[in-house]
């Protein structure tokens, strides 16, 4: 059994140009689906969310979702598209498995909104992404392989269908092919999806949930030599389930489709499956082309037409956008460009600003998201705002430390506690005990024990060398466990020398 051997990424970039396409897609936050009045809300017991119109019954008829039709153009505008003045919806056919009728009503040769464009920041320097489309479809059901290895219909003994989410309002973004990245394709890729998720959430059209499949992205990557002037054949690799992985994915398929052009091969148009734990891609089936899936019009629904003043109405009350937003909390917090780019790759931004507003200062927030709390998502492999704790939570927790009554030490005592989900900082440090002492009735003792077991330091800070107090102040914390009030015992250890501080 032969291995390959993948060549370096700097090799790669140094002899192959990618260009790389992202088809993403967002389960819109209706209350109904988008051609029945089934309710779309995450879980259930299967197929219990379903109707004879998503069922595709015999006789039952499809009406258009308004408040779908509405976000979609909220996100075509928010993203610099032409909102058509007439489109249709189509029928999509092929074997869908989890669709009860086996075909999908989706947009095809007139979508809803075309020819946009996204500006996103990588290292710096503005990249604008080019939108091909944005239309409205309807989501398909969930699959369950059981009995095999993989989780895929490949060794599966059974496979059970869900069909509670078939039939969700479901909007696909497509970019344009995006050239001339280079070596920062990857990353690209993922500052793309992670402003369009953003700029998403600010619309309040969904609740972006990578985790729950409410943003699913499809990665389009292809290489050509340097200097050609035509484009190499793409794949697609689908459903990547988190940003992390978008940018594994681009990076994973540049040094697979290298190494197979190195080796004289052809790169196969093709759908692939990322695997989360290998970083790899998988073969999926053969890329369709639009004559494999037969579109043609939507017989049930009549066309669109959305009226001009309308879509006014909708692009003057759109909310601030997010770079806009970003650029005046910059502003307010007082951050370099440097340090809110920390912000922004960390995914703090909106956590920061919500643990502001909770009643601490942007410096207090930006401590423990950028530093604790980051470490501790890094450790655990999770997103930074599932990582446990809440903004409300590191609020009350930098007020605790603001007041004097924990130190940094204590704090992140208390916070193991609230994130092993014991409470809120004040009820963990007072049921543990945790608060730190400042009273100085209590703390002499101990001052004067360290004075008495160390009388060597004590002379020299007799002799004025003031600086030696630190050793007695960390041998009083000692005793303390570090619930002593630093800054008041030392005070009180050069009373007790009867030296000026």
């Amino acid at each position: 059994m032969s291995t390959t051997v993948l060549p370096s990424y700097d090799e790669v970039v140094e002899r192959y140009e990618p260009v790389i396409g992202l088809e993403t897609h967002v389960e819109l936050g209706t209350n109904t689906k988008m051609f029945c009045g089934c309710p779309t809300d995450f879980g259930g017991e299967p197929n219990t969310r379903v109707c004879p119109v998503c069922l595709g019954l015999p006789g039952s008829l499809p009406v258009a979702n308004k408040a779908a039709i509405e976000a979609t153009i909220r996100i075509g505008l928010a993203l610099n598209c032409s909102i058509a003045s007439w489109c249709r919806f189509a029928r999509k056919n092929y074997f869908y498995p989890d669709m009860p009728k086996n075909f999908q009503i989706s947009q095809y040769d007139e979508p809803l909104c075309v020819d946009g464009y996204l500006d996103v920041e990588v290292d710096g320097e503005l990249v604008r992404i080019g939108i091909e489309r944005v239309h409205l479809e309807e989501d398909t059901g969930k699959t369950l392989h059981v009995g095999g290895a993989t989780g895929r219909i490949h060794g599966a003994t059974e496979s059970l269908v869900d069909y509670n989410r078939a039939g969700i309002p479901l909007v696909e973004i497509v970019t344009k092919p995006i050239p001339g990245t280079g070596a920062q394709a990857p990353m690209v890729a993922r500052a793309y999806v992670t402003e369009l998720r953003d700029v998403i959430r600010s619309l309040d059209v969904s609740d972006v949930r990578m985790e729950e499949g409410s943003l699913r992205c499809d990665v389009n990557t292809s290489l050509n030599p340097v200097g050609a002037t035509e484009w190499g054949t793409r794949t697609e690799t689908k459903n990547v389930n988190s940003l992390r992985s978008v940018e594994r994915a681009v990076r994973s398929e540049m040094l697979r489709q290298a190494s197979v052009l190195d080796a004289g091969g052809r790169i196969t148009q093709e759908t692939r499956h990322f695997h989360e734990d290998t970083g790899d891609t998988t073969s999926g089936r053969s890329k369709e082309t639009a004559t494999d899936y037969r579109y043609f019009p939507e017989p049930d629904l009549v066309p669109l037409a959305p009226d001009a003043a309308w879509v006014a109405e909708l692009k003057a009350a759109l909310p601030e956008l997010p770079r806009v937003h970003r650029k005046r909390l910059q502003e307010q917090w007082g951050l370099s460009d440097l340090d809110m780019q920390s912000v922004l790759n960390a995914g703090a931004v909106e956590l920061i600003e919500q643990t502001v507003a909770a009643g601490t200062t942007p410096a207090g927030a930006r401590k423990w998201w950028l530093g604790e709390l980051s470490r501790r998502a890094n450790e655990t492999g999770v997103e930074l705002a599932a990582v446990g704790a809440t903004p409300a939570q590191v609020a009350e927790l930098q007020g605790l430390v603001d007041a004097g009554k924990l130190n940094d030490k204590l704090a992140r005592t208390v916070l193991d506690r609230v994130l092993a989900g014991e409470g809120s900082p004040t009820q963990i440090m007072t049921a543990r005990g945790l608060e730190v002492v400042s009273d100085t009735g209590a703390l002499t003792a101990a001052v004067d024990e360290a004075i008495a077991a160390n009388p060597a330091i004590a002379d020299k800070i007799r002799d004025g060398k003031v600086a030696a107090a630190g050793a007695l102040v960390g041998a009083v914390m000692k005793t303390t466990r570090g619930q002593a009030d630093a800054k008041t015992v030392r005070e009180l250890i050069l009373s007790r020398l009867g030296v000026e501080g």
